[in-house]
């Protein structure tokens, strides 16, 4: 006999199907006894704080209101409390036998076979989105110090200039210096020393010797000075650039990023504004501190760029609440209503072309989400932009069970 799309299959068929579901499946009589229940929903509900032995009644799991409405309108639906601090999702349906209740019992935290390839993917679909993530991070870094190459260089020029100046002043006094030292070796070498005090003073006034006792210490602590500029300048460019691939959150000292960061951004500021500068105090905060530097410097470079001849950078900081906030304002054009609702989407600018990639913001945003913390704008076209970063001093943890 060949089956037809009618025929319906054997019980057993139906039985051995259902036992493959991992939903729990009860069928319940109109008195609300059970009429069978598949494997996974024994399972279910013989794990219940309440289960004595027997099987469940519908008055057992659901509600009172949950038949009736069933009946009246042929289904219900709603999480259903099951044991100490188990939720799970429930559907009555009235069938259309008049005979016969369907209940679906179903745990939202069970991850189903067919679900398992998805998070593989999902998994490894997140691991190349942070890898994206980070190189995009990193090139933005890197794009950002390639705009301040000639400032940087500048700065990194005007000390190796003066220390090699003072240099060859120095080369200068130790031949001055050693000539003197001749003059009082022939001194001593004389049958009598005390007779070439004459040609000894002569030496040391037309050395000018005097002048260099006193111009040889400044001489070399502006060398030195000069020199741990650039160390410093170097240093700061080296922690900047670094792509912090351990990830690891550190408490750190805010002011000292910001100073940092100031440190390479100077030159390409200090010809268009003046910096005031009102630190407040602030504790260590948990953070990826290159990171936010990153975010200080494209709020800065914002803020210098806002700026069209000559104007005032303000940079302030506070602590409040269990949060820390740092603030650079300006005094330039302004943000228009229509183009701040826009200025933390990828890509866009308002910088000409070459002047900007569009991703500062975008990056400085997500970089401040990272922290949990959030970064407030305050814009009035004409009177000059704020923008203020806030973070909390500690990283909330995860609860594990």
């Amino acid at each position: 006999m060949t089956a037809t799309s009618d025929s319906a299959p054997p019980p057993s068929v139906l039985a051995a199907a259902l036992s493959r579901v991992q939903e729990g499946v009860l069928l319940y009589r109109t008195d609300g006894t059970l009429a069978y229940a598949n494997a996974a929903a024994q399972a279910l509900y013989r794990s219940h704080p309440l289960y004595s032995g027997a099987e469940p009644g519908l008055s057992d799991l659901l509600p009172a209101h949950a038949l009736p409405q069933a009946r009246e309108q042929g289904r219900w639906n709603d999480y259903l409390p099951f044991g100490e601090g188990r939720v799970l999702v429930a559907w009555l349906h009235a069938l259309p036998d008049g005979e016969h209740i369907l209940l679906l019992l179903q745990d939202p935290g069970l991850v189903r076979d067919s679900d398992q390839e998805l998070l593989r993917r999902h998994a490894e679909l997140n691991v190349r989105l942070t890898a994206a993530q980070e190189q995009l991070l990193q090139a933005e870094k890197m794009a950002s110090i390639g705009q301040l190459a000639a400032g940087v260089a500048h700065e990194i020029n005007n000390p190796i200039g003066y220390v090699h100046s003072n240099l060859g002043s120095l080369q200068e006094y130790l031949s001055n210096l050693f000539a003197l030292v001749d003059a009082y070796d022939r001194a001593l070498a004389s049958p009598d020393p005390a007779t070439q005090r004459q040609e000894i003073d002569a030496t040391r006034e037309q050395l000018d010797i005097d002048f260099i006792s006193r111009d040889l210490p400044q001489l070399l602590t502006e060398c030195r000075q000069g020199i741990e500029r650039v160390t410093r300048i170097v240093k700061d460019l080296k922690d900047f650039s670094r792509s912090d691939r351990d990830h690891s959150w550190k408490l750190a000292d805010l002011h000292a990023g910001l100073d940092s960061t100031l440190n390479i951004v100077w030159n390409e500021l200090r010809y268009k504004a003046t910096l005031d500068k009102q630190y407040g105090t602030l504790p260590m905060i948990e953070c990826l501190q290159s990171e936010l530097n990153q975010v200080f410097m494209n709020l800065l470079l914002n803020a210098g760029q806002a700026i069209e001849e000559r104007g005032v950078i303000t940079l302030r900081t506070g602590a409040a609440d269990g949060s820390v906030w740092v603030e650079i304002g300006d005094d330039g054009a302004g943000i228009p209503a229509e183009v701040q609702q826009r200025i933390f989407d990828p890509f866009f600018t308002t910088k000409p072309v070459g002047k900007g990639t569009g991703l500062g913001l975008s990056i400085s945003y997500g970089i401040v989400a990272k922290h949990h913390g959030r970064i407030e704008v305050d814009s009035t076209p004409g009177q000059g932009s704020r923008f203020r970063v806030v973070l909390p001093t500690r990283q909330p943890k995860l609860v594990t069970a």
